[in-house]
């Protein structure tokens, strides 16, 4: 099989392409995609690209494997970073993370490499299985590790194409491979954050890109005024930290994107705000479109997944009803749908408007 590997210089892509190696019956070749970020705004943090193209490089060399750097700022930038611009803008959550995979590393790198290679292998901790000619999704055995939250978006043609090795794996044994490979990333921490960003403050990122824009936080059930903020797009729907009100714990609630207005609820009171209901739109389904409406769903990546029911709505979008209430849910934040261990698909969060109980306020 005719294997293209892609490395980050982390340990989990380095021991998928040891794994790949050692069976000895591939054409490998590993590659490293060079994002948009790393050069452009390396003055706003340290950009690890040229550490992380050093520990591929070792491992590479080791392994005696070829490597290709293929540069994909443009297409970043084009299909995640003006994406993740454009939904702060409007006040949503952006989840770059899944577009990512979908839009650029089984996207764009798909589209570069076209039929060349058979499969795609990565680093991510999921499994798949063909079954009647459908490929499907499956969670990994290490819950905490699971992945397919971020996978959950992409079509059947690139689960087809998708070859993840370390699903069977829980990450602790992973490292252990890197130690008994004498891997050069055996040691190396596992990297944290948005798939772009690298060593890049979010903040500053979200400030490069959208400038300040002062405003007021607002009690939302009494509208009194507690404090300000530099611009709505700096924060998110169940956002704690940062806040910097007193007598807290506060938490942000909603945002008026027009009049420029964070409401934040005590922390007493946000449970009174969690929903059971919720709309998802766009929504994906990778193998088929389920027949069972009573399934799982996951409303942000971890191992929590809470049972749902789904109701179809004629544009093709879903009510969702959740079988406890949820504190945290946000416009924007993908809704990610299990049938057992089976991840279906995923789709936007899009919220039923809430008034307030003492002002003409809505909570959207």
């Amino acid at each position: 099989m005719k294997i293209a590997a892609l490395v980050s210089g982390g340990v989990d892509s380095s021991v998928v392409l040891s794994m790949l190696a050692r069976e000895g019956t591939h054409d490998i070749t590993a590659f490293y995609l060079k994002i948009w970020l790393e050069d452009e705004l390396h003055f706003l943090g340290q950009c690890p690209w040229e550490e992380d193209l050093s520990y591929v490089r070792a491992v590479c060399d080791k392994l005696n494997i070829p490597l290709k750097v293929i540069p994909l700022q443009q297409e970043y930038n084009e299909r995640v970073v003006s994406y993740t611009i454009s939904e702060l803008k409007a006040g949503r959550t952006p989840s770059p993370d899944i577009f990512c995979n979908q839009r650029v590393k089984f996207g764009a790198f798909l589209d570069h490499i076209d039929d060349t290679y058979d499969r795609i292998a990565t680093g991510h901790y999921a499994s798949t299985y063909e079954e009647n000619g459908r490929v499907y999704l499956r969670q990994a055995v290490d819950p905490v590790k699971d992945q397919t939250y971020f996978l959950s978006h992409l079509s059947q043609e690139q689960l087809q194409r998708c070859l993840f090795p370390l699903g069977p794996l829980p990450k602790a044994r992973v490292r252990e491979l890197a130690h008994e490979m004498d891997l050069p990333t055996k040691d190396r921490p596992d990297s944290q954050g948005i798939c772009f960003l690298g060593k890049i403050k979010y903040n500053e990122f979200v400030k490069f890109h959208l400038g300040e824009r002062p405003g007021e936080i607002r009690e939302w059930e009494s509208g009194k005024k507690l404090g300000n903020h530099q611009g709505f797009w700096f924060h998110t729907y169940g956002q704690r930290k940062g806040l910097r009100l007193h007598g807290g714990p506060w938490f942000v609630v909603d945002k008026d994107c027009d009049k420029n207005v964070v409401y934040v609820s005590h922390s007493d009171l946000l449970q009174d705000l969690a929903r059971r209901d919720f709309i998802v739109t766009d929504v994906n389904w990778m193998s088929n479109t389920p027949q069972n409406l009573e399934l799982k769903v996951k409303v942000r990546h971890g191992p929590k997944k809470v049972a749902c029911h789904l109701n179809a709505i004629n544009d093709g979008s879903y009510l969702v009803s959740l079988s406890e209430p949820d504190p945290g849910l946000a416009n924007g934040q993908f809704a990610v749908f299990y049938d057992g261990d089976n991840c279906l698909g995923s789709g936007m969060i899009r919220l039923l408007p809430v008034k307030s109980p003492s002002t003409d306020t809505l909570l959207h």
